[in-house]
């Protein structure tokens, strides 16, 4: 299989600091999600200041630096999918970025997890194709093995409960078959996304950090498909609240 002919030689023939070079000024911890509804929310509550960006062939995507008990830290939206967030986090990376706190929705495969309800993975199903540009084939790798006491304590401050357990990720959402999805309930998983394993392939490759969570949204594990509240404007508020979170977070690992 071609996923298995990995090369562990740091350099390529195009690396993220031939196109990003160091930002002055960068904070070392950013927080980022994927809705453009809930970053608008986030930056709005912190009065966000662009002073920086990453760009692609479909777009430009503007960071911004906010301040929280008195420290800076960079805020960003993540591009959906693992090929776009992981070239992104590369040039982010390279533009002076140590840490980066990842947070978005999920689609849960245990229909006892409440709607927005906190998921921690502890574990990785790799479902996807980026992830073994970085680190040798394995089926899983494991996800927040340094932040996640830490984390779980700031829930339990906020009074928040939480699921911690093993996430799939996956390229292809039209193709969470029945089986598949059963598969991998087998396999420990409790949600599926499309970012997560590749994001902590990256941050080992690259000796950098990262920590990513789930607010649960599609249901998955029904006789039928729900949305829930999948769609970004929905309960913003209330995802607000949880990208709070992320940013209280942050700043206990700052």
């Amino acid at each position: 299989m071609i996923l298995t002919d990995y090369d562990n030689n740091t350099t390529a023939v195009l690396n993220p600091t031939e196109l990003e070079k160091r930002v002055e000024g960068m904070p070392k911890v950013a927080i980022t999600c994927f809705s453009k509804e809930l970053l608008d929310s986030l930056v709005k509550y912190f009065n966000g200041v662009e002073f920086s960006n990453t760009s692609a062939a479909n777009g430009r995507v503007p960071t911004y630096k906010i301040v929280y008990k008195d420290k800076e830290y960079a805020l960003f939206m993540t591009r959906v999918g693992a090929p776009a967030c992981i070239v992104q986090y590369e040039e982010l990376y390279a533009q002076g970025v140590e840490k980066i706190v990842v947070f978005g929705t999920c689609g849960v495969l245990d229909s006892s997890i409440d709607d927005l309800g906190i998921i921690v993975p502890n574990a990785a199903i790799r479902d996807e194709g980026t992830s073994y540009h970085y680190i040798p084939a394995s089926d899983e790798i494991e996800c927040n093995t340094k932040y996640i006491d830490i984390f779980t304590d700031v829930l339990k401050e906020h009074n928040y409960s939480y699921t911690i357990g093993k996430t799939w990720t996956t390229d292809a959402p039209y193709r969470e078959t029945r089986d598949k999805m059963n598969k991998r309930k087998q396999q420990g998983c409790v949600c599926v996304e499309m970012e997560c394993s590749a994001i902590f392939a990256l941050a080992k490759f690259r000796n950098k950090e990262a920590f990513q969570f789930f607010y649960a949204a599609d249901n998955l594990d029904n006789v039928e498909w729900d949305i829930r509240s999948l769609d970004n404007s929905a309960k913003l508020d209330d995802k607000t609240k949880i990208g709070l979170l992320a940013i209280d977070f942050a700043s206990k690992i700052n």
